[in-house]
């Protein structure tokens, strides 16, 4: 009261008013500066700090706080799935996206995000002491935040949506995602250490690993791990490279990587391997010839090439036939037999490991330097020493050769077959080719002696152009384009990846005329009127007409100056 009195003697009610405010804003400072200054720590649990980095070749370590004496195992999980929604074909899709999960320690909180992505997941780290609602809170900061990633030749890619729990699904590839329970460290960093790339996901590891082929389950023993936290410790990868094609990883079988504690219930090794060891899928779409090369083959090549020969590799998703068609790569790859380890009741160990294969491009049949010890060339090298192919270089012709440049017509049976070979081996041979008729199959060896003898090949846009890895160097492929838009396609997979193989490339666009679709539909349809409607359908509406159901019959009279094109390019 005696406050009061003063106050309204020495103030008037609208001063007093005034006063008050500032007084209240006088008390949040000091609130305010109390926080800021001194950090008090207000929860029962660690605060973790989630950044996803965007660096186009990232690792995914994990850390536990080093201020505990051990990181408190809860059944607390963080929801969070990104899926990619794919715009294109299930088949021929690719997309760009690099990154790392990495869980910090509270002294990192602060940290700058490395990429756009990661600032927008930075502003949902604050996720602390397991509350009820902080899932909710990182699912919809990850739903409101993470917008765009980038996809083949740069376009724009949507994040679709959360759906499930603990993986993260990146291109419609499931990742496990590493709880907050998997801290489990030696010397502050977890094992193994797995890469998330833009097309394919591996893990590289160290150490006491046992491979258990009957339950698909690698496992990493450590003495030092915390038994509790090591039970909730673990990755799921699968071993093929084409991440994002959700058809083609769908037939790719799952492996668990699970770091575990050392006991009698952990499987005893009955073979010891002396050799690191690569673990890799051919499920997916390995039965096509171009998807093996792509998918598998290169990949393969840039993960065990440095290893020069002292490697063991361990197929999962292997059949009998692809192994004996790619038999001569894998022996000069590694000098060990193969093993062929789903449902194998043996457990293999090793001291070091590589599950899944490094990917060393974006683009297909390619292979970045940026990425790689090796190249592209280098590549088309080892393939002429594997095979023991003698020709390095395409002929030069020279004004007064008698020597005739050899033309391989790439044959096929199925579909987007030639239906007049013979019109098209006369006009070859009166403008002075030797012409070479021939369909590539299981005896790689045999047809790699072929395609490499020859200075030209042509064919209609599928699998069997893969085989232009074998041309010798200044070949010239001529790619003939079937009717109905498949421009997009011919372009990524073999007119980029020619040009890099220092392959000269021409293509020949097929009118409707010369398409068998004419016999098929209705001059007024719109498979021949406008195949962008088709297009709009989808990928399979596309594939089932344009690439199944399509023959090709040459107008000899329209392509003859492509062939003399052909011959002017092996002149310089």
């Amino acid at each position: 009261m005696m406050y009061d009195t003063v106050l309204a003697r020495s103030f008037s009610k609208h001063e007093q008013k005034r006063l008050g405010y500032w007084a209240l804003i006088a008390c949040l400072f000091i609130v305010l500066s109390f926080f800021t200054i001194f950090k008090p720590y207000l929860g029962p649990l660690q605060v973790l700090n989630l950044r996803l980095t965007m660096g186009e070749d990232e690792k995914l370590h994990l850390y536990n706080d080093t201020t505990s004496s051990r990181l408190i195992a809860k059944e607390e999980t963080i929801d969070s799935t990104l899926i990619v929604n794919d715009k294109r074909s299930s088949q021929e899709e690719a997309e760009i996206m690099s990154g790392a999960l990495i869980v910090n320690d509270t002294d990192r909180t602060h940290e700058e995000a490395e990429s756009s992505v990661a600032e927008s997941i930075m502003n949902i780290s604050s996720i602390v002491n397991g509350t009820s609602n902080s899932q909710e809170v990182f699912r919809e900061s990850v739903t409101q935040n993470v917008r765009t990633i980038d996809t083949i030749s740069s376009s724009p890619q949507k994040v679709k949506e959360i759906t499930s729990k603990d993986d993260f699904m990146v291109n419609n590839t499931n990742i496990s995602l590493p709880k907050a329970t998997d801290a489990v460290t030696k010397n502050n960093k977890m094992e193994p250490l797995c890469t998330i790339m833009g097309r394919s996901d591996f893990c590289e590891i160290k150490g006491d690993i046992r491979i258990d082929g009957s339950s698909y389950t690698v496992f990493i023993v450590s003495s030092e791990t915390d038994i509790l936290a090591a039970e909730n410790t673990s990755w799921r990868i699968r071993p093929y490279a084409r991440k994002g094609d959700q058809t083609a990883m769908g037939a790719v079988r799952e492996w668990t990587l699970k770091l575990v504690a050392g006991g009698s219930d952990i499987p005893q090794c009955t073979q010891n391997h002396s050799v690191p060891g690569i673990l890799f899928s051919a499920g997916g779409y390995a039965g096509n010839h171009f998807h093996a090369f792509t998918d598998i083959i290169v990949p393969l090549f840039s993960t065990a090439r440095p290893y020069n020969g002292e490697v063991q590799f361990i197929i999962t998703n292997g059949w009998s036939a692809w192994i004996a068609k790619f038999k001569t790569i894998l022996k000069a790859l590694s000098r060990y037999e193969l093993i062929n380890i789903d449902n194998r009741k043996d457990i293999h160990c090793f001291g070091s490991m590589t599950v899944g294969l490094k990917r060393p491009s974006y683009k297909e049949l390619s292979i970045d330097p940026s990425k790689s010890p090796y190249s592209i060339k280098d590549f088309r090298q080892f393939l002429r020493s594997s095979y023991s192919l003698k020709k390095t270089r395409a002929i030069k012709i020279r004004d007064g050769m008698k020597k005739r440049p050899r033309l391989l017509i790439i044959s096929r049976k199925r579909s987007r077959a030639f239906t007049n070979v013979g019109e098209i081996v006369n006009m070859a041979e009166r403008l002075g080719f030797r012409v070479v008729v021939a369909e590539p199959g299981m005896d790689v060896s045999g047809f790699s002696q072929i395609i490499n003898s020859c200075d030209v090949v042509m064919g209609v846009h599928g699998a069997g152009l893969t085989n232009i890895v074998f041309l010798p160097e200044k070949a010239v492929l001529i790619q003939v384009i079937p009717f109905g838009g498949a421009e997009w396609l011919s372009r990524t997979f073999f007119e980029e990846p020619a040009k890099d193989m220092n392959i000269r490339y021409l293509d020949y666009k097929i009118r409707v005329e010369e398409s068998t679709l004419i016999q098929q539909y209705p001059a007024d349809h719109a498979v021949l009127r406008d195949p962008s409607v088709i297009g709009k359908q989808g990928w399979l509406a596309f594939q089932s007409i344009y690439l199944q159901k399509q023959n090709v019959t040459i107008d000899v009279n329209r392509f003859r100056p492509t062939l003399v094109k052909a011959l002017e390019l092996l002149h310089q």
